[in-house]
């Protein structure tokens, strides 16, 4: 049989670096592309790469996606994994929004034009569930979507536009919105990854607000796994939540992350940031009907293995 070949943006981050290896262990030829964009240490993203990098099957260039000739990439794969973009709620605002318009707008319209004349047979794009706002419960896809940020804004854009072309064109994409991924991996600014590292160090912690707020977890493999039932489903043009098995406080998370580290977290409390909502929470139940999707990972576990690899990666 014909090996699968597969386009992965943002292959060097959290998500795209996991998703590509389980691409090749599904026995996948994988292009990955990069932009190293500066939202954090390059020497982390070139980390992520290190296994990929040694696997003959995989493909890497760096590349600034907002100067890519789509067109020829796209005559090369099956399938694409659009995981690229410019994260953050807190840094969008302000003269840095035109960056978010760019990586996360405008790169993705011009890798929806160029599928209009590919053979790719689904794009599947990362969305964020940052496009609802706030949440007071289980929120599934119909609501209608009020982000409270600009880098929400410009994910809902980006939606927009893959249901736009898979409506007007035909081309094959699927949004998925994201619920706080974690797990080995993640982004050094992103909440589970700076708790426990200052926890290890003895630093404290920065808590917004009163630690009341809550979120939906979702583990690093589950929102893989999710990416590979999107790719291979009949649906296109629709948008789906993918949540966890899992919604806690932040002042929850700290107690979790004090049993397993054996250590007590030093708190500085700050006022609460604008563009953070005060509640995220999945209803899966559209991706569990239409994909299959079952998320598999507590908590617990997932944050004991990312405690494990982030002691690894400052030797605490």
């Amino acid at each position: 049989m014909k090996r699968k070949r597969a386009l992965v943006t943002g292959s060097a981050g959290f998500i795209g670096s996991t998703l590509s290896e389980r691409l090749l262990r599904e026995g996948y030829e994988v292009y990955g592309i990069d932009a190293f964009v500066h939202n954090y240490d390059r020497r982390l993203k070139e980390q992520n790469l290190q296994g990929l990098l040694t696997n003959p099957q995989f493909h890497f260039w760096e590349r600034d996606l907002r100067c890519l000739d789509f067109d020829e990439l796209l005559s090369r794969v099956d399938v694409v994994f659009h995981q690229a973009a410019l994260p953050g709620v807190r840094t969008s605002w302000g003269a840095q929004f035109q960056e978010y318009v760019d990586h996360n707008i405008l790169v993705t319209q011009a890798l929806l034009e160029a599928a209009k004349h590919s053979h790719v047979q689904k794009i599947v794009c990362a969305s964020s569930s940052s496009v609802y706002g706030g949440m007071s419960g289980p929120t599934d896809e119909t609501v209608t979507p009020q982000p409270v940020s600009p880098y929400g804004v410009t994910k809902l854009a980006a939606e927009q536009l893959g249901q736009l072309y898979a409506n007007v064109f035909g081309v094959p994409v699927v949004s998925l919105r994201y619920f706080t991924v974690f797990g080995p991996r993640q982004r050094p600014d992103m909440a589970f990854h700076k708790f426990i590292k200052n926890v290890l160090s003895g630093e404290p912690i920065d808590i917004y607000g009163d630690g009341e707020q809550s979120r939906d977890f979702t583990f690093i493999d589950d929102a893989v796994t999710a990416n590979l039932l999107a790719a291979t489903s009949p649906v296109a043009g629709e948008v789906f939540n993918i949540g966890g098995v899992s919604q806690l406080t932040v002042n929850e998370v700290i107690a979790l992350l004090e049993t397993h580290t054996g250590k007590t977290a030093l708190l500085r409390r700050l006022p609460e940031q604008p563009g953070d909502p005060r509640h995220t929470f999945a209803d899966i139940s559209k991706a569990r009907q239409q994909l299959g999707y079952d998320p598999q990972f507590d908590i617990e576990k997932g944050i004991w293995l990312q405690i494990q690899q982030v002691r690894s990666l400052y030797n605490l």
